[in-house]
């Protein structure tokens, strides 16, 4: 089952589906938020959809939101693939590199990336995204960790390098939450259907061209680390996103160019759908 959130900003409608058949949320819960996740809301929401529980919705014409509610924390690791490191000029850290983005950069799969006025430096970045299904704090190990995941989703980091590093006095923030700057989705997947998150590809196309192709076995620290020693020095809540990194293929590599208005960014996971973003200005 794949979850989802359909219709305009600020009024999206919850649903599961299984590809054929897509079912309105609305009879269990308002929105797919941090509440419905902590009271076991996807099985449930499985439970009555198998058993005709829940009434059928039509999707057509219907925006794709992001797959969750506005999270109140969006947690992201940075250099979190050796390859990627190495191109950003960096040996591979020893510990989770952390910092941090506004919840209101979370849009939907196929809404636009918004090019900040003046930027000439903003850059893609395809990651795996874990959303935190109940609370998680202070825990004893990474394999405890897994028990408090939801389920997976697909989330670009879009990032502004200038800001991000030149302007950044050592706080990448600056450069990672411009609006609209965390395209997720398009589906939430269970956890238990995708496991520990290792050994799915990811990958990333600007313009149709190839720019990102590797596999999330390759993380440096993988999911389960993560959640592991985030919580321990910061409680985790059900809902809250963590992106866990980005593979090498990015612009700051100087392989490519950068995003420029008109541009296509397309980012996938195996398993978990794809989304495309045009690049527009920010008027």
């Amino acid at each position: 089952m794949r979850f989802m959130r359909l219709g305009e900003p600020g009024a999206e409608i919850p649903v599961v589906t299984d590809g054929v058949t897509t079912w309105d949320l609305r009879p269990l819960t308002a929105d797919i938020d941090g509440a419905f996740l902590a009271a076991d809301g996807l099985a449930r929401a499985e439970a009555a959809a198998s058993a005709g529980d829940l009434p059928g919705l039509d999707p057509a014409g219907l925006r794709v939101g992001a797959p969750i509610a506005r999270p109140q924390a969006v947690i992201c690791i940075g250099m979190n693939y050796a390859a990627h490191a190495r191109e950003s000029g960096s040996e591979p850290p020893t510990d989770i590199v952390v910092f941090y983005k506004h919840p209101n950069t979370v849009v939907g799969p196929y809404d636009d990336i918004l090019l900040p006025p003046g930027s000439t430096t903003t850059d893609w970045e395809v990651e795996l995204a874990v959303v935190i299904g109940t609370r998680a704090r202070y825990l004893d190990s990474p394999e405890q960790a897994l028990d408090h995941i939801a389920g997976f989703a697909v989330a670009n980091d879009v990032s502004e390098r200038e800001y991000q590093l030149q302007r950044s006095l050592g706080q990448w923030s600056k450069g990672k939450s411009f609006e609209t700057f965390n395209p997720l989705g398009p589906w939430l997947v269970p956890a238990a259907e995708v496991g520990d998150g290792s050994g799915l590809g990811i990958r990333s196309r600007v313009n149709g061209e190839a720019r990102q192709d590797s596999t999330t076995s390759d993380l440096i620290f993988s999911v389960a680390e993560i959640v592991y020693r985030l919580s321990r020095f910061t409680v985790l809540e059900p809902g809250d996103l963590v992106n866990t990194g980005t593979p090498e293929g990015v612009a700051l590599s100087g392989r490519f160019p950068y995003l420029a208005v008109g541009d296509e960014v397309e980012v996938e996971i195996d398993g978990l759908g794809a989304q495309r973003s045009t690049v527009r200005p920010a008027l």
